[in-house]
């Protein structure tokens, strides 16, 4: 399973989710450009001291991502606030390809068309909420799609 992380803004959270990623020992592909420098110690700061131990891939556009990994279409799984399919819904596959987007707009149009399928929001029950933070939904999407390899253990 791998997480992609398209255009993040916030050094926090990608190093939130870069400590998750090490945790469960998942890649983290990050797709430029990001808001920060990967550099800053806020990156780090965020991983502790666990950043230097991310899996970590990255590329200059989602185009180059595909042509690099070419995943089956039913890998991979966009996680959007406007989707109709709740995260708890598919079997997620062990070569799942887990995809969230930039905190400010989410995934772009070009990489979602024709993917309504393939899309999932995380339930919330006040719809006062617009949406949660990038890397509370990251982390409770990659526990939800990860729950069958810890039940075998």
């Amino acid at each position: 399973m791998k997480v992609v992380l398209v255009n993040p803004e916030i050094p926090h959270n990608t190093g939130s989710i870069g400590r998750t990623c090490v945790a469960l020992e998942l890649e983290l592909i990050l797709i430029k450009p990001y808001g920060f420098s990967l550099e800053e110690k806020t990156v780090s700061r965020s991983g502790t001291r666990y950043w230097k131990n991310v899996n970590l891939s990255e590329y200059e556009n989602w185009k180059q991502f595909l042509n690099c990994h070419q995943p089956r279409r039913d890998h991979l799984y966009f996680f959007e606030d406007y989707s109709k399919k709740s995260f708890y819904s598919p079997d997620y596959q062990l070569e799942a390809y887990l995809v969230f987007g930039c905190e400010s707009v989410g995934l772009s149009k070009d990489i979602l068309d024709g993917m309504a399928d393939r899309m999932f929001q995380i339930p919330m029950l006040n719809h006062e909420v617009k949406s949660l933070n990038l890397a509370n939904a990251a982390t409770a999407a990659i526990y939800q799609a990860m729950k069958g390899q810890f039940s075998k253990r």
